[in-house]
């Protein structure tokens, strides 16, 4: 059958390893100082793994391959001593920190309740984030939170310097975040660039602070909407350091 699957690049992984704790599945190994999919039936094309890679040699790709099977991982994961993971709908995922692969990259979609209309005062404020992870390095590009949906990609700092982020643009969103001062713009490109090509994006709203530096988010994700073909709505706002919208 024709599916997603992962694919390493042998001559750009140095074999550094990172993405064998990031696959929940065990599907990946290292093998003779190089990254290797251990088989087909092990990988279900997620692409968990693919933040975790600094020489950027995982990527997924379609070709024919045996069907993902879930049996098949438990009974590996057992063997390789690591705890098995409940992929269906009948037995509740384990919690993000226990075993199965880094909890960093694991996708999970979190069930949030409707919010209400009003908010008692003292009251605790529900989060309204509805999947983990968020950070752009990580986030699996192909993750189901991310079809059909409304995108919102933030600048690290906007969720501090905005009060109300939360209520007012990121509920019933997903999310994004990183910091273009701090890390490599292009690796920021080619990530959106997959996640606007991957996914069935609906929307994009981009919020950045008012410093100049946070304007490589937004040029980032203006060229990586470019570089996929895709026309998508496409919204920028500012976020002032005193936290208002400029």
């Amino acid at each position: 059958m024709i599916r997603k699957i992962v694919m390493i690049d042998e001559e750009k992984c140095n074999g550094c390893g990172l993405c064998v704790p990031a696959c929940a599945e065990g599907a990946i190994a290292i093998v003779n100082g190089k990254a290797v999919l251990s088989a087909d039936n092990l990988c279900d094309g997620l692409g968990a793994c693919l933040g975790d890679c600094p020489q950027d040699a995982i990527r997924i790709i379609e070709r024919d391959a045996v069907e993902f099977d879930e049996a098949a991982v438990h009974q590996h994961l057992l063997a390789t001593g690591r705890e098995p993971i409940h992929h269906g709908t009948s037995s509740p995922p384990s919690p993000p920190h226990q075993g199965g692969g880094c909890p960093g990259s694991r996708a999970l979609t979190l069930e949030r309740p409707a919010p209400a209309d009003g908010q008692p005062s003292g009251a605790p404020i529900a989060s309204r984030l509805r999947q983990w992870p968020v950070q752009l390095h990580l986030v699996p590009t192909t993750a189901p939170y991310f079809q059909d949906a409304d995108l919102l990609i933030a600048a690290d700092c906007v969720p501090f310097a905005y009060a109300d982020f939360h209520r007012e643009f990121l509920d019933g969103k997903a999310l994004v975040i990183g910091c273009p001062k701090l890390d490599d713009n292009r690796f920021y490109l080619q990530k959106l660039t997959e996640l606007f090509t991957l996914s069935s994006i609906k929307s994009v709203t981009v919020m950045r602070m008012e410093v100049p530096c946070c304007g490589g988010i937004v040029m980032a994700a203006q060229q990586a909407l470019a570089a996929s073909g895709k026309e998508i709505p496409f919204t920028v706002l500012n976020v002032g350091i005193q936290g208002d919208l400029t």
